[in-house]
C-alpha cells in the first residue's frame, strides 16, 4: 500500500505526528514494534511519576498529617505496582483509541528504512512519500567492567520490577537517577547516589542542585559527586560499585545497581542500504528536521538534544506542519524542563549564570516561598521561584522554580520567555489568592527590590 507518510516509533514524538499527518488528510502509517506510547507512556515519565505520587503520599502519611490521627503505615509494593500498571494502561488504551480514530494503520512489528521512500517491517514492505523517524532512544551502558552482572538494572528493567529492596546503589545523578533515588528512598530503601559530574542535576540551575541534594541526604540518601567508577563486582548476592572520590578509593553496596548513566538515541540497525548521516549514532537535521536524505525526516531523541517527551511531541508536530506547507503553531524553544521530586523542579530559558557566561546584563528576582499562603497550608519548607531578566529591557529570560506545582507554574513562565514579556507585562494580570502562582508575581517583583511578602533588603 502507498502511504503518504511513513512513521518509525510509537512514542509522543511519533504519536503526535502522525495524528497530525492524518489530521492534514494523509494516509500514514505508524510501525510501533513495541506498545504504542514508546518509552515515556510505558517505561520513563508516566510510571516514574505514577510511582513517585503514591511514595511521596507514603512519606507524608508516615511522618504524620497535622489533624488527622493515623496508625502505623506500611508500603504495599503490589499496590504500588499496580497502580504503576493501572495508569500506563489507561494512558496506552487511549493512545491506541485515538490512533484507529484518526485511521492511522498501526504496524506492531520492528521497521527497517530500506530506501528513501521504503520500509521493512515483518515479512512485509511499505511505501511512502516520506520517512518520519522518532524511534527515541534506549539507556546508555558504558562499558565498565562489571556492568553486565546480574542485578545492574536500567530504568527500564527497574519500573518493570516494583518490589521491596534493602539497599539500592545508583550510577549517575541526573533526572532519572534522583527521581527514582526519591522513590525507593521514601519507600524505605537504603540509597546510594554515585555521580562523576560535580553536582547531581548538572544541567538545572546549581541553587536547585545544591537544595535537592540536601532534600536527598535528609531523607537518607548518601550522595558523592566528581566520582569515577571503576568497576563492579558481585559477592553473596551483593553487589559493590567501586570508585574514586576525592582522589580516595571507595565503594558502594546494594542489592540492586541501577545504571542511569544517560540515553543514547536508538538508531542502530534502522537503516538498510541507505546511507543518512550520523553524528555519534544520532541523525542530523535540517531546520526543517529532513535528514541528508530529504525524503526522510527525523525528531526527538533520535536527533539529540534535550530528551524529553514534549520536545518530541513538538517537534513531531513542527515537522507535519513544515512538510505539508502550513505555517508551524508551536515555536522548538525554549523547551521547559521538569523534575518531579518533591518539592518539585522546573526551569526553562536561561539560567543567570548562563546569561553572566554569555555576556547578558541581568535582573533576578527571588522569591522564598516561605511567606506564601498555599505554601504554609502545605508544607513546603524552604522552596523558591526565581526570575531571570534582561537588565535593560526586562524581558523574561529564564525561570527556575523549586516549589509545590513547579511542573505546572513552569508553563505561565515559559509562555512569558516564548512571547518576549517584560516584568511590568507580567505584573499586569492579578493572580488569585491563595495560590502558588502567586510567587510568580513575587518572585518578579523581587527582581526591583518590590515584594510585598518579603523582607526589606537592607541597603549597604
Amino acid at each position: 500500500m502507498q502511504y503518504d507518510l511513513l512513521v518509525i516509533g510509537g512514542g509522543p514524538g511519533g504519536f503526535a505526528a502522525a495524528v497530525k499527518a492524518a489530521q492534514l488528510g494523509k494516509k500514514v502509517a505508524l510501525f510501533e514494534a513495541r506498545e504504542p506510547g514508546g518509552t515515556c507512556l510505558n517505561r520513563g515519565c508516566i510510571p516514574t511519576k505514577a510511582l513517585m505520587h503514591t511514595s511521596q503520599r507514603y512519606q507524608e502519611l508516615k511522618e504524620g498529617i497535622p489533624g488527622i490521627a493515623l496508625g502505623d503505615v506500611q508500603p504495599d509494593w503490589a499496590g504500588l505496582a499496580a497502580r504503576k500498571n493501572e495508569v500506563v494502561s489507561t494512558l496506552r488504551d487511549g493512545m491506541a483509541s485515538l490512533i484507529k480514530g484518526n485511521k492511522i494503520d498501526l504496524i506492531a512489528e520492528h521497521a527497517v528504512i530500506t530506501g528513501p521512500q521504503t520500509v521493512r517491517a515483518g515479512e512485509s514492505t511499505y511505501e511512502g512519500a516520506h520517512i518520519l523517524v522518532a524511534a527515541g532512544s534506549i539507556p546508555s551502558r558504558p562499558p565498565i567492567p562489571g556492568l553486565d552482572l546480574p542485578g545492574v538494572v536500567t530504568s527500564d528493567e527497574l519500573l518493570d520490577d516494583i518490589s521491596p529492596r534493602d539497599s539500592m546503589v545508583i550510577i549517575g545523578g541526573g533526572v532519572i537517577g534522583v527521581e527514582l533515588a526519591t522513590v525507593w528512598a521514601a519507600m524505605g530503601t537504603k540509597v546510594v547516589i554515585v555521580e562523576a559530574l560535580e553536582r547531581i542535576l548538572a544541567n538545572l540551575d546549581r541553587e536547585i542542585s545544591q537544595s535537592v541534594s540536601m532534600q536527598l541526604k535528609k531523607q537518607g540518601v548518601e550522595i558523592y559527586t566528581s566520582a569515577m567508577v571503576s568497576r563492579l563486582t558481585q559477592e553473596d548476592g551483593r553487589l559493590t560499585v567501586h570508585f574514586t572520590h576525592k582522589e580516595e578509593e571507595k565503594a558502594a553496596s546494594g542489592v540492586t545497581v541501577l545504571a542511569a548513566m544517560g540515553r543514547r538515541a536508538n538508531t542502530a540497525g534502522l537503516f538498510d542500504g541507505v546511507e543518512v548521516e550520523l553524528n555519534r549514532g544520532m541523525l542530523v537535521v535540517n531546520d526543517r528536521y529532513e535528514t541528508s536524505v530529504p525524503s526522510i525526516l527525523a525528531i526527538g531523541d533520535a536527533i539529540g538534544g534535550i530528551q524529553l517527551a514534549h520536545k518530541a511531541e513538538a517537534e513531531g508536530v513542527r515537522a507535519v506542519e513544515l512538510l505539508y506547507g502550513h505555517v508551524p503553531e508551536r515555536v522548538s524553544s525554549p523547551i521547559p524542563s521538569c523534575v518531579y521530586t518533591s518539592p518539585e523542579i522546573a526551569q526553562t530559558g536561561l539560567t543567570a549564570d548562563e546569561c553572566k557566561a554569555q555576556g547578558i546584563p541581568t535582573l533576578v528576582g527571588k522569591y522564598v516561598m516561605g511567606g506564601n499562603g498555599r505554601t504554609v497550608i502545605e508544607g513546603g519548607g524552604r522552596t523558591f521561584i526565581k526570575v531571570v531578566f534582561h537588565g535593560e529591557s526586562h524581558v523574561l529570560l529564564g525561570a527556575q522554580l523549586l516549589c509545590h506545582r513547579a511542573t505546572d507554574l513552569v508553563s505561565e513562565l515559559n509562555t512569558a520567555v516564548t512571547l518576549g514579556l517584560t516584568a511590568e507585562q507580567m505584573l499586569s494580570p492579578v493572580r488569585p489568592h491563595p495560590t502558588f502562582a502567586e510567587g510568580i508575581s513575587e518572585a518578579v517583583e523581587a527582581a526591583f527590590g518590590q515584594s510585598l511578602h518579603s523582607a526589606p533588603v537592607r541597603k549597604r
